[in-house]
Formats: structure tokens, C-alpha cells, sequence
């Protein structure tokens, strides 16, 4: 039976979630249409994005369904840079705060601003286990904060599961007057999502994904405060408050809320469970092959979200041990997997100041709804082994690289 430890990249549909997705197909009719049967779609469409609403904390209003995570972190970046600049040419707020070590739909996003759109990205350093220095943050807000169009960040490392301080950066760029972007892609479905709250605090966007949580691959949201301004990436019919144009998707709507209620109404439960398994994954590891290096947070700190593991081989080649531990029927992950199944090295632990073989050393197992005890014990098993042999090939590249 195969091991799946690639929850972070994408878990399995919910069995409730494919059902609702089947039965909503079913329904003839596009919610902007004002006959009958369009106003049926209306009402499904209505009534899930209340429900994804109520998961997130925020008003139904405040919801802007998306294509995915990706296009709804484009959407809140890009659209609010635009919007802090205006349409004239000119760049009074150039600059744009972030962390290193983002996801790539963050970090390949601020470098197109970059280069066509004359973005200013100020990179923000992370500390030896991937959180976001406050200090150095303050420092950023308190350099011509009229010239900064916005500050963005992941509310949970998507590669070394380190939670960040959300709020603290929030309160930051709220006393300087900066609008924050907040990438919950990570973090949904595994810790509790409040947006009224951060709302107060300074947040005025927050983008999240089906996928992650048991959903449709294909739709995300964007969720935007009623006061924030940001100018859309799509053009046509002024859906969704003129944010986003297009022939809303119903059934994904429709499967997302189901996922998305189910994965609240667990959560708790949910996060105990993985906790437990993900501190048996790390002691196994660490027993089975004691060169490994854990990266992040240590074992059971709260400040580490309870669904990864992340580890750095010294020696081996992550992009080898991934594809040994496949041929053992197990899948890991050995970062992002959004980077088109390039292997390079990790740009997080890069910018937690690992150096470059470090950084190609690294794998990322990470836990979901359907994860077990002899999952876990599968991998613990095999990973000796697959170190061994990923250790001898690394040791004959370098070998060979060297003419020896």
C-alpha cells in the first residue's frame, strides 16, 4: 500500500466533498443569469461562500473565490501595489515588504513587480528556525513608511512549518499605515483563521485554497476587508465587487464548503492527532538516522504547526532520497511543489542562513487526514536504507566531480 507524506503539496478529496462537487454539476444554470434556474446556482454559490466564510472568520462579502492559492496571492499583491500607485505611471509607494524564504507564488510575484513594474522589494531576514525577525521588521516600517505600497507574508512556512508572528507584523505595519497581505495557504485548515480579528489588527487581505484542506483542485479565496482597494488582475462583468470578472464555478464552490466545514469542525481533534504523529515521525527519524538535522522548531513547540517535518540529510541529495523512498512506495516531498519538479536547492533554508549543501540535503514530510501510525513507522523504516544509498551516490558525484 503505497505512503503518502505530500500532504502540503495537496491532500485527498473529502468522500463528502466529491459527492457535493458530483451533485452540484448536476445544476444547470450561471448565477449571474436572473431566470430561475440562474438564481438557483445563485443561491448554492451564496450559501457556500457563507460557509467559507463562517471557517475564515469573515463576512460572506469579504470572500472573493479565485482560481486557487496562486491566483488569489497574485491578486492581492499585485492589486494592492496598483491601487497604492495609481494608473498615472508614477511610483510614490515603490517599496514592498516581505520575508525571505515565501512560497514562489509570493517570491516570483515580487520579482515581476520588479522588473516591469519598478517595484522596490525590501527582503526581510528569517532567523535560524525560519520565523520572521520583528526587529528587523520594525526597522523596515520605520524607513519612509509613505513610500511602502504593502507588506506580505506567510502566516505558516510552507517548507519548515515555522508559525509566524501574525499579529505582532500586523500591529507593525498598522502603526505606519501599510496595507498587509496574509498567505494562509499553510495554515487553513490547520489552525484557527479568525479575520475579523487580524482585520483589527491591520490585515486587509488573506488568501487560502481548496486543495490544502480536502477540496477541488482549481478554487481558492481571496478574503478582503471591505475597506481595502486593490485593482483586479481580471476584466468582465464585475463579479464579486468588481474584484474579479468571470462565470463563477458553483460545484467548486460548492465542494470548497463542504471541505471547508468539515476541516473547522475537526480542526482541534484534528491538530492533536497530527501532533502526536509528527512527534513519533521526527523521534523515529532522528533515532533511525542520527546525522539528520531537523529543521525549524523543535519537537512539540507550539510555534511549529503540527502537520510538518522537515529535515536536512548531510551528505545526501533530498532529490535522490525523494526518488529512493518513491521506489519504497513513499512519497515526501522535498520542498514547494510548485516549482514545475525542478529540484533545487531549499530558498527557505537559504534564507535561514544554511548553506547551499545544506540546502539540497532537505525533505519535507508532511501529515493530513489520512495519515496512520504504520504510515509513519513505513517511512521511519525505510529511510535508513535510502540514506545509505543516497550518502554512497553523493559520496561517488563528488568523487568524480573532484577526478579522483
Amino acid at each position: 500500500m503505497p505512503v503518502y507524506l505530500d500532504h502540503a503539496a495537496t491532500t485527498p478529496m473529502r468522500p463528502d466533498a466529491i459527492a457535493a462537487y458530483a451533485e452540484a454539476m448536476g445544476v444547470v444554470g450561471n448565477p449571474s443569469s436572473i431566470h430561475s434556474q440562474g438564481q438557483q446556482a445563485k443561491r448554492m454559490l451564496e450559501e457556500a461562500r457563507e460557509t467559507v466564510a463562517a471557517t475564515l472568520g469573515c463576512d460572506p462579502i469579504e470572500v472573493v473565490f479565485t482560481s486557487g492559492g496562486t491566483e488569489a496571492i497574485n491578486l492581492a499583491i499585485k492589486g494592492l501595489y496598483w491601487a497604492r500607485n495609481g494608473a498615472d505611471g508614477e511610483r510614490p509607494r515603490p517599496r514592498i515588504l516581505a520575508p525571505g524564504g515565501e512560497h514562489h507564488a509570493t517570491v516570483d510575484t515580487l520579482e515581476w513587480l520588479e522588473r516591469h513594474e519598478g517595484a522596490e522589494v525590501r527582503w526581510l531576514p528569517l532567523d535560524e528556525v525560519g520565523r520572521i525577525r520583528l526587529d528587523a521588521a520594525q526597522d523596515a516600517f520605520a524607513v519612509a513608511p509613505e513610500r511602502i505600497a504593502l507588506s506580505t507574508y506567510l502566516w505558516v512556512n510552507n517548507e519548515v512549518g515555522t508559525i509566524q508572528p501574525v499579529t505582532e507584523l500586523a500591529a507593525l505595519a498598522a502603526a505606519a499605515e501599510v496595507p498587509v497581505h496574509v498567505d494562509a495557504v499553510a495554515a487553513y485548515g490547520h489552525l484557527p483563521i479568525d479575520f475579523s480579528a487580524l482585520r483589527v489588527s491591520g490585515v486587509g487581505a488573506l488568501s487560502v485554497s481548496a486543495h490544502k484542506i480536502g477540496g477541488p483542485v482549481g478554487i481558492g479565496a481571496l478574503v478582503l476587508s471591505r475597506t481595502a482597494s486593490v485593482v483586479p488582475l481580471v476584466h468582465g462583468g464585475g463579479q464579486q465587487r468588481q474584484v474579479r470578472s468571470g462565470t463563477q464555478d458553483v460545484a467548486a464552490a460548492v465542494s470548497f464548503a463542504v471541505a471547508a466545514r468539515a476541516a473547522a469542525d475537526e480542526l482541534s481533534q484534528e491538530a492533536a492527532r497530527l501532533e502526536g504523529l509528527r512527534d513519533r515521525l521526527i523521534r523515529g527519524v532522528l533515532t533511525m538516522v542520527p546525522d539528520a538535522l531537523l529543521s525549524g522548531l523543535p519537537e512539540g513547540s507550539p510555534e511549529r504547526v503540527a502537520s510538518n517535518a522537515h529535515f536536512t540529510f548531510p551528505g545526501a541529495q533530498g532529490d535522490s532520497l525523494l526518488f529512493l523512498l518513491d521506489l519504497a512506495g513513499i512519497s515526501v516531498s522535498t520542498g514547494s511543489a510548485c516549482q514545475a519538479g525542478i529540484p533545487e536547492p531549499s530558498h527557505v533554508l537559504l534564507a535561514m542562513g544554511r548553506d547551499e549543501p545544506d540546502a539540497r540535503s532537505a525533505l519535507r514530510m508532511t501529515l493530513g487526514r489520512t495519515t496512520t501510525e504504520s504510515d509513519v513507522d513505513a517511512l521511519v523504516a525505510a529511510l535508513p536504507a535510502a540514506y545509505e544509498q543516497a550518502s554512497r551516490a553523493g559520496l561517488a558525484e563528488r568523487a568524480t566531480r573532484l577526478g579522483h
